[in-house]
């Protein structure tokens, strides 16, 4: 779906959003807490109560770490499916005893199992991500236990990943294969 964003008035993540997720807490002493870090348009489309938005992250670097979103669970059993539109993502699942990365590029699809919490990871230096997702529109996105953690169980930095230090528990990462196509059927998002 080629949507035009030039009519549309994104939410904003700024960094002042992120300072309990971020790795570098050196860098983020002298960073700029107005610094945008992505851009949600939310809401584009909806189609029998399934929500169609796009989330644009520029390229830059958090310190040692490469762009991320905030990470959220979701409220309920809900699921999420993502669409690389431009660039590379790598998207980080996790709950209490498992952990996986999906690497994925324009085209690929994702998606986000119920129960699990996620991260979008822009990993380039020097391009954007744009990708695009559906989810229920009654889908609530809970962000307290990933400020509660400092972070996702890993951070992806430029020397790799790395584990936080604030779970108890932190299980081996595993990558998965992203799918190529978008499943026809989305009402098992709902």
């Amino acid at each position: 779906m080629e949507v035009n964003l030039s009519d549309k008035t994104p939410d904003i993540r700024k960094l002042k959003d992120m300072t309990k997720v971020i790795y570098d807490k050196k860098w983020l002493k002298t960073a700029d807490l107005n610094l945008e870090l992505y851009y949600m348009y939310r809401g584009i489309e909806e189609k029998g109560g399934i929500r169609y938005d796009i989330t644009v992250i520029p390229a830059q670097m958090l310190g040692k770490e490469f762009t991320k979103t905030k990470g959220h669970f979701h409220d309920k059993k809900y699921g999420e499916v993502y669409t690389v539109l431009e660039g590379e993502a790598v998207y980080l699942m996790q709950k209490e005893k498992d952990v996986y990365a999906v690497k994925a590029q324009k085209g690929d699809v994702v998606i986000i199992p119920f129960f699990y919490g996620h991260v979008t990871i822009n990993p380039s230096k020097d391009k954007e991500l744009k990708m695009a997702n559906w989810v229920s529109a009654n889908c609530q996105s809970n962000y307290l236990p990933y400020e509660k953690n400092r972070g996702a169980v890993y951070f992806f930095t430029e020397q790799g990943w790395i584990k936080n230090e604030n779970y108890k528990n932190i299980p081996e990462l595993r990558f998965e294969k992203p799918l190529k196509s978008v499943p026809e059927n989305l009402n098992f998002l709902k």
